[in-house]
């Protein structure tokens, strides 16, 4: 419970909706492909992300900031980000994924790459790597299509298939070391809905609050316990 009182905000007995789960502080999330970045991450994140590479090439990651967090003697945990295109059938979602870029002309593809290829960013020239600008090749590993980062700089991969099939990529990162999943998709409610649906029951998820209260009115009078961990 807070009461302060400033220059610009003032609030008296305020409290969170739900109460924290992070102790004893909320963890630091840090990403960065270069030498640089990862020995950052070592010295100082709870979770190194990366974004979406095929598995060889996560795997490698993983493998290099754990060396170099136990030369600092800490552990580090792992996250990727990821957009997803789930549909009930492989063909239903390719043809999602098709229609997403099927208004790129050539010109706008060369235009966008010409000014990723200019940033110094490591993580970006691993993405464009991926792809090459190529609209022709861009299933680069299993189920996993760069034509996102044909014209979005940063996460430009996403996870496309049926649901059993989208599972069974995410457990495939899941057993590399990935315990933290950050997803979206395009439109962004339409796609949550879609991965909710078709994807949440086909995952083993771990709770540690009991979420009755829903929606602000009832979240202001009703404060959720604390249970347990649990597999759900």
């Amino acid at each position: 419970t807070v009461t302060f009182s400033g220059k610009h905000l003032k609030t008296e007995n305020g409290r969170l909706l739900f109460p924290p789960a992070q102790q004893p502080h909320p963890p630091i999330y840090f990403g960065g492909s270069s030498k640089a970045g990862q020995e950052t991450a070592a010295k100082h994140a709870d979770v190194y992300l990366t974004w979406g590479e095929p598995p060889h090439l996560v795997k490698e990651k993983i493998q290099s900031v754990k060396r170099q967090a136990e030369r600092e003697g800490r552990t580090v945990r792992f996250g990727i980000r990821l957009h997803v295109i789930v549909r009930e059938t492989e063909k239903e979602a390719w043809q999602a994924a098709d229609r997403l870029i099927s208004h790129l002309d050539d010109e706008t593809i060369a235009a966008a790459q010409n000014a990723m290829k200019r940033t110094d960013s490591s993580g970006q020239k691993r993405m464009v790597q991926l792809h090459q600008g190529n609209r022709s090749n861009l299933e680069i590993s299993p189920n996993l299509w760069a034509g996102i980062g044909l014209v979005r700089g940063g996460a430009g991969t996403a996870l496309v298939g049926d649901p059993e099939t989208v599972a069974s990529r995410i457990k495939e990162y899941a057993d590399l070391g990935i315990e933290s999943f950050i997803f979206s998709g395009y439109p962004h409610l339409e796609e949550a809905y879609h991965f909710a649906e078709k994807v949440f029951p086909l995952l083993p998820f771990r709770t540690k609050l009991q979420r009755k209260a829903s929606g602000e009115v009832i979240g202001n009078d009703h404060f959720p316990s604390r249970q347990k961990e649990k597999t759900i």
